[in-house]
């Protein structure tokens, strides 16, 4: 009997109330985030930040440019850019006091180093407690420090440093930052588990532990330092052959030989020159002071270390990754080659919500501020070009030998006339 197949139809309607079911749902993920601080440097910002008074007296403070820059994606989303090289800078955003206590923190924004940074920063602060904004600097506590650094060719890498009871403590992992002209989105996310990624331009570049990749608690076990090696612990991995035996004859092997292809030169004369010797070399049947070969010790028990033993000052702490009262973004830096913009600041509780800022931010805008920056390097190795002497000297020295390849070819065409006039006349002398 022949095996009847069915189709089954599906009713379109199906997948459009499938799609819709999806927008909602990432409509509502989106409206359920929760968003502490979110600064796009719109009007009004200047109401939102304060201008630290941190190294004014000393005329080392640095101004901030509100721009989007020398290139861009969109020259309506402007930011903040610092000003002046050789200088420091620090500014301060407040927010409503809060914890991440049970929830997820993310820490985005975004930075352009304009300026082919050869060292500076590009990193920001989140702080907690009450802050005196006016003179926030290098010296003001912290919770967060992270972001892009760059000095010389050693130190091109993305900072993650957590204070934990009053201590800065640096990731113990290598993150490598961007390092060109452009605008890359940071982020930082830590979680409840104690787990965190970094990421830079919505792609992760570094996951782990805040308990192994931080050293925030003292390690759970250390070394027993009553512990000692044992009298008969042997930990010699390799022993002399007690079978091998020296050959006869060994010791008197010499060191170096007379040269067998050493000659007494024909003029040498021994009244003169006194008596001749045969010059000597190395002897290679010489081999040095004779040892045994070594062989594995049957007793070889390995290194000996020290037994670990639970360490008496560890305490486990489960809200290792809660960062209580923050209440503050900031930017505190120093900048040798100034340049650098900062922008689309966002404190929340949801990785979503920060994936799609940076897709609407840089995302929509990274090919047009790639095509402008092109544009602006076109235009600048132009200029270059034009302002450069090696370059009008190069075009002089062309011109110089386009003239001296003229004149030389008007001295052969003298030439040819000439011994064409010869030939003429040795021509008409003949007919003669």
């Amino acid at each position: 009997m022949a095996t009847q197949q069915r189709r089954r139809i599906i009713n379109p309607s199906f997948y459009l109330s499938l799609c819709i079911a999806v927008f909602f749902g990432l409509l509502f993920a989106c409206a359920s985030a929760k968003v502490f601080f979110e600064e796009r440097f719109d009007d009004g910002w200047e109401n939102r930040w304060v201008k630290s008074d941190w190294k004014k007296d000393e005329n080392m403070a640095g101004e901030w440019n509100y721009t989007s820059g020398k290139w861009s994606g969109d020259p309506n989303d402007k930011g903040i850019q610092t000003s002046e090289d050789y200088r420091f800078y620090a500014i301060s955003a407040e927010f409503p006091e809060f914890s991440n206590k049970d929830q997820t923190l993310v820490f985005q924004f975004s930075v352009k180093h304009e300026q082919k940074l050869d060292c500076g920063g590009g990193y920001m602060k989140l702080l907690s407690g009450d802050v005196e904004q006016k003179k926030f600097g290098g010296d003001t506590p912290y919770s967060i420090m992270f972001g892009p650094d760059i000095c010389g060719y050693s130190t091109k890498k993305v900072h993650a440093i957590l204070t934990y009871n009053g201590t800065n403590h640096l990731i113990k992992k290598e993150v490598p930052c961007e390092t060109d002209q452009l605008t890359h989105v940071y982020t930082f996310i830590v979680r409840p588990d104690a787990t965190y990624s970094i990421l830079i331009d919505n792609v992760e570049k570094q996951t782990g532990s805040l308990f192994s990749d931080w050293d925030l608690l003292p390690p759970k076990q250390i070394k027993d330092p009553e512990a000692k090696k044992p009298e008969d612990w042997d930990d010699k991995e390799y022993i002399p052959d007690p079978e091998d035996k020296k050959p006869e004859g060994y010791d008197d092997i010499p060191k170096e030989i007379p040269d067998p292809d050493a000659k007494k030169p024909e003029d040498w004369d021994d009244e003169e020159d006194g008596e001749w010797t045969t010059p000597t070399i190395p002897n290679p049947e010489y081999k040095g002071p004779w040892k045994a070969n070594k062989i594995k010790n049957p007793n070889y028990k390995g290194k000996w270390k020290a037994p670990l033993i639970d360490n008496p000052d560890f305490k486990d702490d489960p809200d290792l990754y809660v960062f209580p009262k923050l209440k503050y973004a900031g930017i505190e830096l120093w900048q040798v080659k100034s340049g650098t913009l900062f922008n689309n600041v966002l404190v929340s509780d949801d990785p979503e919500y920060a994936k799609k800022l940076a897709e609407d931010t840089w995302g929509k805008q990274k090919d047009a501020e790639k095509a402008a920056f092109d544009e602006a390097e076109k235009k600048r190795e132009e200029e270059e070009a034009k302002n450069d002497p090696a370059v009008d000297s190069d075009a002089e020295e062309d011109e110089d030998a386009d003239e001296a390849e003229g004149d030389d070819s008007d001295t052969k065409s003298d030439t040819r006339e000439d011994i064409a006039a010869t030939e003429e006349d040795d021509d008409v002398k003949d007919e003669l």
